[in-house]
């Protein structure tokens, strides 16, 4: 007998799409929510890992990603004029050595891949709207959604982001995400490299991942006193004065910011926040998973990753678990390592930077994590 037989997911993200999958596979209906009745994320790029990489293979939809993106096998390290320095391969994940070792891919387009996968694995997905109120008792969970309709369900799955709301009725003592002193540019530009490339100045780099056959996008962080909100007619001029002691394409890209070829609408700028929650990840039949639980900086090119990742162990220990509280525990058991892993080695590489710190702990740091995800999970 399977330990649930329907699940709401709340949250329309990359995890929760992929949990959603997950479980169609097992033969569990599935409710999926998403708040923005758009389904629509902000339109940057993202990096996809190697190990990111298999476990789309795993979800099923990693040969859509590599050909409606860009992929790489190895980076080319420039100094700030632009002068290539260093190309170093990059090793594939470990059984996934047929795949490239990463790839990038404009998030939208990430996104409508899933959602196609999500509705065709057979998902109910219901767009605008959340939960207004949970009860859960011994054997299900009563949910009342904010557009007046009600549910109940063997399980409900937090995959709601960083700010989670459901967060709060499974560990409402937890603070939250907290500011890690970087903000995170990314402007789409066209694309002139084949390999991903690293701009190292003496203040900060920048970089260029492919994201199709003609698109790539540039990705710099700063340091930021805090939150505080920029104007989004701004991002121009502030981003071109980031990238003043670069040569070479990033030097085109800071020209076009300037005459105006590349607006606000070509930008995407984010304060970055961080956290990860101990144990326990659920309360009952409420469990929490993605950003909701583990939100990381961009450093190591693996949050989307490891809430993928998270998705494939939930729906496995869902799938070979006696006891619900026993596949929720092992769930968050087995994952715990990996996310911390992410979220603390990019915390600690931005540290780093911000500080001037020594390059040598920044290169160890990242070598090790990279290292450490390749493997299996």
């Amino acid at each position: 007998m399977a330990l649930v037989n329907k699940v709401l997911v709340i949250g329309g993200g990359i995890g929760g799409m992929c949990t959603a999958i997950q479980l169609r596979k097992l033969g569990i209906a599935v409710d999926l929510v998403e708040i923005d009745a758009a389904w629509a994320p902000d339109g940057a790029g993202i990096t996809i890992s190697g190990p990111t990489l298999r476990a789309l293979r795993s979800v099923g939809v990693v040969d859509e990603v590599l050909q409606r993106g860009g992929h790489w096998t190895h980076i080319d390290i420039c100094a700030a004029d632009g002068s290539v320095l260093n190309t170093a391969p990059l090793a594939p994940a470990v059984g996934a050595e047929d795949l490239p070792s990463a790839a990038g891919i404009m998030r939208p387009v990430l996104a409508g891949i899933l959602a196609e996968a999500t509705r065709s694995a057979g998902a109910t997905v219901r767009l605008g709207l959340s939960f207004a109120s949970i009860t859960q008792d011994a054997h299900g969970v009563d949910v009342s959604f904010t557009d007046g309709g009600q549910g109940r369900y063997d399980l409900v799955i937090g995959a709601d982001g960083v700010n989670s709301a459901l967060r709060k009725l499974v560990r409402p003592e937890f603070p939250g995400p907290a500011f890690t002193g970087q903000g995170s540019w990314r402007a789409v530009v066209p694309r002139t490299r084949r390999n991903s490339t690293i701009f190292m100045g003496q203040t900060t780099k920048a970089g260029l991942n492919p994201v199709s056959e003609t698109e790539s996008y540039l990705f710099t962080l700063d340091r930021r006193p805090g939150l505080d909100f920029i104007p989004p007619v701004q991002w121009p001029s502030l981003l071109a004065e980031l990238l003043e002691e670069f040569g070479g394409a990033v030097a085109d890209i800071r020209h076009g910011l300037r005459d105006g070829a590349l607006t606000q609408h070509h930008i995407l700028y984010r304060p970055l926040v961080g956290h990860i929650m101990d144990a326990p990840w659920h309360r009952g039949r409420l469990v929490l998973l993605g950003d909701a639980v583990h939100a990381t900086t961009p450093h190591l090119a693996s949050g989307a990753g490891i809430a993928i990742e998270g998705a494939l162990v939930l729906a496995d220990e869902l799938a070979r678990r006696h006891s619900l509280e026993g596949a929720l525990t092992a769930y968050a058991g087995r994952h715990y390592d990996r996310a911390r892993l992410v979220v603390s080695a990019s915390g600690r590489l931005g540290q780093i930077e911000q500080c001037g710190g020594s390059k040598e702990e920044h290169l160890r740091v990242m070598v090790h994590a990279m290292e450490a995800l390749r493997a299996p999970i």
